[in-house]
């Protein structure tokens, strides 16, 4: 009977709770003076630790620009690897316009004609855009490459046609773009595609029928060669009996020459310009407008989403 009460008292010894640490200052964490630790750690520990992390981390960045160095080993800065439809942007050029609203979803122009500063803030989006139009120094290569260009005159090679915005009529900057006097001025251009070339209207007989018979009227009364062109016409599409979008005019001409063609990343290079004059829009309501691009080889779909070879925007002047 003894033996078994010794027993049981040394397995109660045996299964005594440890004690718990004696709780540290801030002071001793930092440094405790006792066992020379610096916040938990000896010195040895810090610099085993320093070394770890010091060669994990330039194994890291020399992987790193192992792989960044062979990506740029495969790319080009003059033009790019997968070209037309084999790329990402393919071969149908989509049609953008300026002015525009900067990070902004929704595609309108809104301003009050009687009101100086938002007339004044459209005016300058278009100032910004046309800057490099009107100053070819602000131009990589400070503009030296560019030449005057016509159909019979096309850009040799290494240089890339000039665009003369002095031909815009009614949407200079002299007349303020038209903001002032409620009727606004929109330009209208492709955007870019290396390598890409327009396949013409040179048939008169092969013309869409979905084309604007006044557009197919300008066409046929021009010569073969100054037929070249892209061709952009715009429309009102606000469903209404009343003519809101009033009459249209185009400058310099109702198209983009062919001589502007193709995209090569040349320096210098100015994508060309059809400046679109609304010289009497229907005031304090919202028109829609669309505008569209035509070429064999542009893919036209409307609709507010996947569109193709258009654009679409709302006017509204108050």
């Amino acid at each position: 009977m003894a033996e078994k009460r010794v027993s049981q008292a040394r397995i109660v010894r045996t299964y005594e709770f440890p004690t718990k640490p004696e709780k540290q200052t801030l002071g001793q964490y930092l440094y405790n003076s006792q066992d020379g630790k610096i916040m938990g750690r000896t010195a040895k520990n810090w610099v085993q630790l320093m070394i770890f992390y010091a060669a994990f981390y330039t194994v890291l960045a020399a992987l790193f620009a192992i792989c960044m160095q062979g990506l740029l080993v495969t790319l080009n800065h003059q033009y790019p690897k997968w070209q037309l439809d084999e790329s990402r942007i393919g071969s149908n050029p989509g049609v953008s316009y300026r002015p525009r609203l900067e990070d902004s979803e929704i595609s309108a122009i809104e301003y009050t004609a009687a009101n100086k500063s938002s007339v004044a803030e459209w005016v300058a989006k278009i100032n910004d855009f046309l800057e490099p139009y009107v100053d070819n120094t602000k131009l990589p290569g400070g503009g030296k490459n560019q030449a005057i260009c016509d159909f019979n005159t096309p850009p040799k090679p290494g240089q890339v046609c000039a665009f003369d915005v002095k031909n815009l009529g009614e949407c200079s900057a002299d007349q303020g773009y038209g903001y002032n006097k409620s009727a606004p001025c929109i330009f209208i251009k492709l955007n870019r595609i290396y390598g890409w070339m327009p396949e013409f209207y040179e048939d008169m007989e092969d013309l869409p029928t979905d084309m604007p018979e006044d557009l197919a009227a300008h066409i046929r009364s021009l010569s073969p060669a100054d037929r070249k062109q892209v061709w952009i016409s715009c429309k009102e599409l606000t469903n209404s009996e009343e003519n809101l979008l009033g009459p249209i005019q185009y400058y310099p001409t109702r198209g983009l020459p062919s001589y502007y063609y193709p995209y090569m990343n040349v320096e210098g290079y100015l994508s060309p310009l059809v400046a679109i004059h609304l010289a009497r829009p229907k005031i304090n309501q919202p028109i829609s407008i669309e505008c569209r691009a035509w070429a064999k080889n542009i893919i036209y779909r409307g609709g507010m989403r996947d569109r193709l070879g258009s654009l679409h925007l709302t006017l509204r002047i108050d």
